[in-house]
């Protein structure tokens, strides 16, 4: 069900995208989909005030990485406090929107398939598991 989900959203992005059908344009619209979700981020926390930001280095060492988990859960990995309000959620779901859009242009554009690049991708953090280090 997921996949024909995914599909369907691949080819209804390839049947709505009439002007900016270019590589060139492509590109450069997911660039500036990605810009606007970081701004739409950037100002729940400047002028929406619905979530903070509090980051400072960490002090673990890589040598402990079955533990940096454990630290990681106690809340401050994230350096994010507060929840979205609900006007500051729907803006970047738009945004996210538009980003998801773009990459389906840019898929639809090199013939992938966006559904196999998800489970590809899957596939790979479940092989690798921690060890994909991102």
């Amino acid at each position: 069900m997921k996949d024909i989900i995914i599909d369907d959203f691949q080819n209804s992005v390839d049947e709505c995208l009439l002007r900016h059908r270019s590589i060139l344009d492509i590109l450069t619209k997911l660039q500036e989909s990605e810009s606007r979700i970081n701004r739409a981020v950037a100002k729940s926390v400047t002028s929406c005030g619905c979530i903070e930001i509090n980051a400072a280095s960490k002090s673990i060492s890589i040598d402990k990485y079955e533990n940096q988990k454990e630290c990681y859960n106690k809340g401050s990995d994230t350096h994010l406090y507060g929840k979205l309000c609900p006007n500051c959620r729907e803006i970047i779901e738009q945004e996210i929107g538009n980003n998801l859009f773009y990459l389906a242009s840019l898929c639809n554009l090199l013939d992938l398939n966006l559904y196999d690049i998800f489970l590809k991708e899957e596939d790979r953090i479940n092989t690798l598991g921690k060890f994909t280090l991102r």
